[in-house]
């Protein structure tokens, strides 16, 4: 006799975990391993409306990227866990810093592994300086502004130091919105005094877990087994990313436009290079 069971536990009874993946750099620019709400929103909202759904587990592998996308992120997550009622898990595995955690943050409760990476909680800028590049080729470099402050660190001119100090301004609000959803987030489990936990310094999972940024140490499908039973369903739902090829998409050369292919390839190879230097400094 099933008629007593609700109809939702009736068609699926076993208990239904969503599990969505962050793997890669967080930003903006639509490629195969960048995260952004872009990227993410449609596996988001599908991951909430599965029937007969338990929890939703985020498995993060990031080192971070764009704040921004991070708090998109972390905001739309929030907004359907409190509209569905659903409680979140997150689940560190090599790294989740910076704007990876910021991502983790959205979670109820964060596990890691005893060696993950965890934490980060600063913000950092980086660029290349072409300047010297550009002059052994006998190249000009010309930029107009209307505005005495509308330009900011251009790469292809030698750093100004009053560039610098305006983005340590910017970089400053930013770390304070950071440190507010920490503080807010893990109210209770941190210890206010503990200034250093947001010195931008990197954790292992046993060392967060001591100092509260984690909750506990765990692996996606362990922990779900423990909390809802042997016969839980962990249902994959996969976030549709454009795939990118390294060589770009451009015009074709023409002898009247050499400079297209070569400046778009120029440009794929500084975001190739600004990727890897983003897991580097993990060590990954």
């Amino acid at each position: 006799m099933l008629g007593w069971l609700p109809v939702e536990r009736w068609r699926n009874p076993h208990p239904v975990v969503a599990v969505i993946r962050f793997d890669g750099v967080i930003g903006s620019r639509q490629g195969r391993n960048t995260i952004s709400l872009g990227s993410h929103a449609a596996a988001l909202e599908h991951a909430f409306s599965l029937s007969g759904l338990n929890a939703v587990a985020l498995a993060i592998n990031s080192p971070g990227g764009s704040p921004v996308q991070s708090a998109l992120l972390y905001r739309r997550i929030r907004q359907l866990a409190e509209e569905k009622s659903v409680p979140v898990y997150a689940f560190a595995e090599d790294v989740a810093a910076s704007g990876g955690y910021w991502l983790a943050l959205a979670a109820d409760t964060v596990y890691a592994e005893e060696a993950s990476l965890v934490g980060s909680i600063g913000v950092v800028t980086s660029t290349f300086g072409l300047n010297q590049l550009i002059e052994r080729f006998g190249i000009e470099r010309r930029v107009h502004t209307a505005g005495e402050r509308k330009s900011l660190l251009d790469p292809f001119l030698p750093e100004d130091p009053e560039d610098v100090v305006r983005l340590g301004a910017l970089q400053r609000d930013i770390h304070d919105s950071f440190k507010d959803l920490v503080r807010s987030r893990r109210a209770g489990k941190i210890d206010a005094a503990d200034t250093m936990l947001f010195s931008g310094e990197v954790l292992t999972g046993r060392m967060a877990v001591a100092r509260g940024l984690v909750d506990g140490i765990g692996d996606l499908r362990g922990v779900m087994r423990g909390r809802f039973g042997e016969r839980v369903r962990l249902v994959p739902v996969v976030a549709q990313r454009r795939r990118r090829f390294w060589w770009p998409r451009v015009r074709p050369y023409t002898v009247s436009d050499p400079q297209g292919i070569v400046g778009a390839a120029v440009g794929e190879a500084l975001d190739w290079l600004e990727t890897r230097a983003i897991w580097a400094r993990f060590g990954l």
